[in-house]
């Protein structure tokens, strides 16, 4: 089965109900399979074969579900842009795919017109949502509108190109994970296997759809649910949007879910429409969910997955944060279990695998997994071995198959050869009544190799000391494992999807050393 079969099979089987909410305005299966057989005919029109890469750098919005369901339609390969990404990091991602086309929206015509100099490949500037203002910009809609909308007159294959999707993860450095029409299809199809996504169900997005928030679009769209979009998060508008159109599904990051409840009139808006709070990405402080339980019920779902290796690996369910014991308090640090197309492992160094309780690095095997990096043999190689993905993530397992995540390998601090995981720390901190946010970073030292450092959000109104907070994890932790120094800061830094970047954090601190630990 191919990506392309499951949009069309979607609009097949419910043509008139609602696909596609942004802003007060609907349209309806029928009518985005149309605009994005238009859409595709176009580009094919322009000169583009499948195959080719088009770049896209696209705000969330009405548009957006009708772009992606085009390239998947022609057989062209989408490469997205994250939208806060630098300039030369755009550069590079357009000029390492050879991208023919690129799609952008009005408000980055400055960013495409800087770039154009450099882009050693692109014969095509379209633009969405208003009229070009520079002659070598076509209008998207102009070159659209006379076109027929009739499936396009590709054939697709499984094992054709869908997607290219860059990633930094934790290292900073631009990986591309290369997703056939195959892979993407078992992607929407796991989704489905995981979560219960019913006809007539509302699913909202506020993260961008170029991240994790895109590949639930198709599962849902093939279970004849609708899919409404905001074009950025914003915690008032979305309690307002969810309270409106009656959203069943929500996909957050923990950051959002903590930035919902600090607002002080989250009471007020009901979330009694909501199924599933789906949540991932980074670590959730149990306080915080604590509160979101208390406050909408147990409707909390956590799963864990990677660009390589996309959502939904594994599956910490509902009924798993029902809190009632001792071990349902631990299994709230865990991630869940592997869904039923994903194998999971915990292997050393030396590629053994290891019993339950001892952490190690996390593999899987499934079906839905990349088929390599795009232009990086030697990095495929280390990545995926024997059909295996080497995630890079160090974790466990314990008796009962619940996957806990202790950090990524990067971000190991090794402090007078003691291994600690920033993670541990992090979880201890944010238990602090007066912690809001933390990070934890290993830093130089010349007695230790590194010491450890917590950098700190407070909550408003509250005032503590680092002794303070250093006391605290003493009484937690292993004296080792302790911060040695606490900076209090205003806020953290964090990726497009509202994961803590840590190495932001801890680059500054190593920028003068050779060896970074």
């Amino acid at each position: 089965m191919h990506a392309r079969e499951l949009i069309q099979r979607g609009a097949k089987y419910y043509p008139n109900h609602t696909g596609v909410i942004f802003q007060g305005k609907s349209l309806t299966f029928e009518q985005v399979l149309r605009r994005s057989n238009k859409l595709a005919n176009a580009l094919l029109r322009m000169g583009l074969k499948k195959g080719d890469r088009v770049a896209s750098l696209l705000s969330n919005s009405l548009q957006s579900v009708e772009i992606d369901f085009a390239l998947l339609l022609s057989g062209l390969v989408r490469v997205p842009l994250n939208t806060r990404l630098s300039e030369n990091e755009h550069r590079h991602m357009i000029n390492e795919t050879d991208a023919k086309a690129i799609l952008f929206t009005e408000e980055f015509t400055d960013r495409v017109t800087a770039l154009k100099p450099t882009l050693s490949s692109v014969e095509h500037y379209c633009q969405l949502n208003s009229t070009p203002n520079h002659s070598w910009i076509l209008s998207l809609e102009e070159i659209a509108k006379n076109e027929t909308d009739d499936d396009p007159p590709i054939m697709v294959k499984e094992d054709d190109l869908a997607t290219i999707q860059y990633t930094s993860g934790t290292t900073g450095t631009l990986k591309a994970a290369v997703h056939t029409q195959e892979t993407w299809a078992a992607i929407c199809n796991n989704i489905l296997h995981a979560i219960r996504i019913e006809e007539g169900d509302v699913m909202l997005h506020a993260a961008p759809l170029t991240h994790a928030s895109g590949t639930l679009v198709l599962p849902h769209w093939i279970r004849g649910a609708a899919n409404a979009i905001l074009p950025r998060f914003t915690p008032r508008e979305f309690l307002e949007e969810v309270d409106k159109i009656k959203a069943t599904t929500l996909n957050l990051v923990p950051t959002m879910i903590i930035m919902l409840l600090n607002d002080p009139q989250v009471e007020q808006y009901s979330f009694s429409s909501v199924r599933n709070i789906i949540y991932g990405a980074s670590p959730m402080p149990r306080e915080a969910l604590r509160r979101g339980i208390k406050l909408w019920g147990a409707k909390f779902i956590q799963y864990y997955g990677q660009t390589e290796a996309p959502l939904i690996l594994t599956l910490l369910e509902a009924s798993d944060h029902i809190i009632d014991g001792i071990n349902a308090e631990q299994r709230l640090l865990s991630c869940g279990r592997a869904t039923s197309n994903v194998e999971i492992k915990i292997v050393d160094e030396n590629d053994n695998e290891v019993d339950a309780g001892n952490i190690g690095e996390i593999v899987v095997k499934t079906n839905q997994a990349m088929i390599g990096y795009w232009k990086a043999p030697e990095l495929t190689q280390e990545t995926i071995k024997h059909g295996w993905v080497y995630t890079r993530d160090m974790g466990y397992l314990d008796e009962q198959g619940y996957l806990y995540l202790v950090d990524r390998k990067s971000d190991m601090i090794i402090t007078g050869g003691f291994n600690v995981y920033p993670r541990e720390i992090e979880d201890i901190l944010y238990q602090h009544p007066a912690v809001l946010e933390a990070a934890v970073v290993g830093v130089p030292d010349e007695t230790w190799g590194e010491t450890i450092k917590a950098f700190v959000v407070l909550r408003e109104g509250f005032t503590v000391s680092e002794q303070d907070i250093i006391e605290y994890c003493k009484e937690h932790l292993a004296s080792y494992k302790k911060p040695k120094s606490v900076e209090f800061v205003d806020e953290l830094p964090k990726s497009p999807v509202g994961k803590v970047v840590r190495r932001w954090l801890r680059d500054p601190y190593w920028a003068k050393h050779e060896r970074k630990i």
